[in-house]
């Protein structure tokens, strides 16, 4: 029999939030670490990829543990960027749309600090948080953490690596005696060594089922190119995507600034983010992905944290990530809530020997993506080329008169007939172009 949020112990005003966003069936991670957060008192390290369900599993029996007449801060979650500060502050204020008492602020990074010091003058319950954001707060007094009696630390590997220093500062300032609940996708030495020095020595541990939740849904596939046909090999790659969204990582903010500008260039609906731009920015771009205004996404690592957008039907690791952990979290931007999603990596051929590493350290099986003949790349390229020219705005500089001499050359052609000869004419040139391409000479 499939367990409901009411075996779990969830009290009915969250239930009814539950019911109205349409969650109905806890997933693996929230069956297991609900009844324990409810109902024991020690630390809790869980283990479970992106897309499981993380945030309601901490989210829910912390709203339920709020006691709501005393108006100190009890609980702080810290996240590692504000974009995932932001997706879990708002769906702790979703779960407790029937419970008003409970008092939620979000403190985050990358927005002015005013509005959020005014907030904090309010009595606040539960505070959701970027490290370096609550450290300005507490420096200015804004806010104090000495009563807290829970620190969740979500995304735990991504903020013991660049944001160790922040996290130390924050560890050293609350109470001893506060339960730590520590959620992460994965388990590097780094996330080991921070759950020695700063968690009980009883903690209890849990784990998704990786085999059903983890990488359920992603197909996972590779695809060798040489570096001159790379970009060719993705245009021709999200042709195929058309109309469906999906997001492309790279390692470098200047190799996301170049892609999405090539992307532009040949037409396709993208835009970039990346950490050089302001919160605004970021934003807006993030704002019109979500609501559909652009299907691809450009970024660096970045928004592989805190994108919880549904249907994303695929993945592009244009650069390989340098590590396991990056690739998990990348990844698990597509086949989210039990949906299908596909994760390509576009390779070299001195990085094929890696697949077999990524396949072993996580559990999972690359199949490799043909690329096509030249004879079906030069039918996709000529497709592409009128996608483009479909897009083009009218030239308004051309004067009436021209035009009306270039209307005069076509008259007598029927559509079907002028097509043919606009497609022969850009066949042509494309032929003469790859003959004068240089041929890089050896040494």
């Amino acid at each position: 029999m499939t367990k409901q949020f009411s075996d779990l112990g969830i009290n009915d005003l969250l239930q009814q939030s539950l019911v109205e966003l349409n969650i109905t069936v806890p997933t693996d991670i929230q069956k297991k670490t609900i009844p324990v957060l409810l109902n024991q008192k020690e630390d809790v390290v869980a283990l479970a990829k992106t897309g499981t369900g993380k945030t309601a599993a901490f989210g829910l029996p912390l709203l339920q543990l709020i006691n709501t007449e005393n108006s100190d801060v009890q609980a702080v979650i810290l996240a590692p960027t504000r974009e995932l500060g932001q997706q879990i502050y708002t769906s702790l204020v979703s779960f407790a749309a029937h419970s008003p008492a409970i008092s939620i602020a979000s403190v985050c990074g990358g927005i002015p600090i005013k509005p959020q010091v005014e907030r904090l003058k309010e009595a606040t319950h539960i505070i959701v948080a970027t490290p370096g954001r609550l450290i300005d707060l507490i420096k200015r007094e804004a806010v104090s953490i000495k009563k807290i009696k829970y620190l969740v630390l979500d995304e735990a590997d991504e903020m013991v690596s660049a944001l160790k220093t922040d996290l130390d500062s924050i560890i050293a300032l609350v109470p001893k005696s506060r339960r730590t609940l520590l959620f992460t996708a994965t388990m590097p030495g780094t996330v080991k060594q921070l759950v020695q020095h700063y968690m009980s020595k009883h903690v209890v541990q849990l784990e998704a089922d990786m085999t059903q939740l983890g990488h359920q849904g992603i197909q996972h596939q590779y695809v060798v190119v040489e570096p001159i046909e790379k970009l060719e090999v993705l245009l021709h790659f999200l042709n195929t995507k058309e109309g469906a969204r999906g997001i492309i990582f790279c390692k470098t903010k200047a190799a996301v600034n170049k892609l999405a500008k090539k992307l532009a260039i040949n037409k396709f609906s993208s835009g970039a983010i990346h950490g050089s731009l302001t919160q605004g920015i970021r934003d807006r771009i993030m704002g019109q992905f979500r609501e559909g205004y652009i299907d691809i996404l450009v970024a660096t690592d970045l928004a592989s944290r805190g994108i919880d957008v549904k249907e994303i039907a695929y993945v592009v690791h244009y650069h390989l990530p340098d590590t396991y952990e990056a690739y998990v979290h990348r990844s698990g931007r597509t086949a989210r809530a039990g949906a299908k999603g596909l994760s390509l990596s576009i390779i070299q051929k001195e990085e094929v020997h890696d697949i077999p590493d990524f396949e072993k350290e996580l559990g999972i099986v690359f199949k490799e993506f043909k690329k096509q003949n030249a004879e079906n790349r030069e039918e996709t390229n000529l497709i592409l080329w009128a996608k483009k020219i479909f897009k083009t705005k009218p030239n308004r500089t051309i004067s009436l008169e021209t035009k009306e001499k270039v209307k005069t050359i076509f008259h007598h052609l029927t559509k079907d007939e002028l097509m043919e000869k606009v497609i022969g004419d850009y066949l042509r040139q494309n032929a003469t172009s790859n003959l004068k391409t240089p041929v890089a000479k050896k040494k």
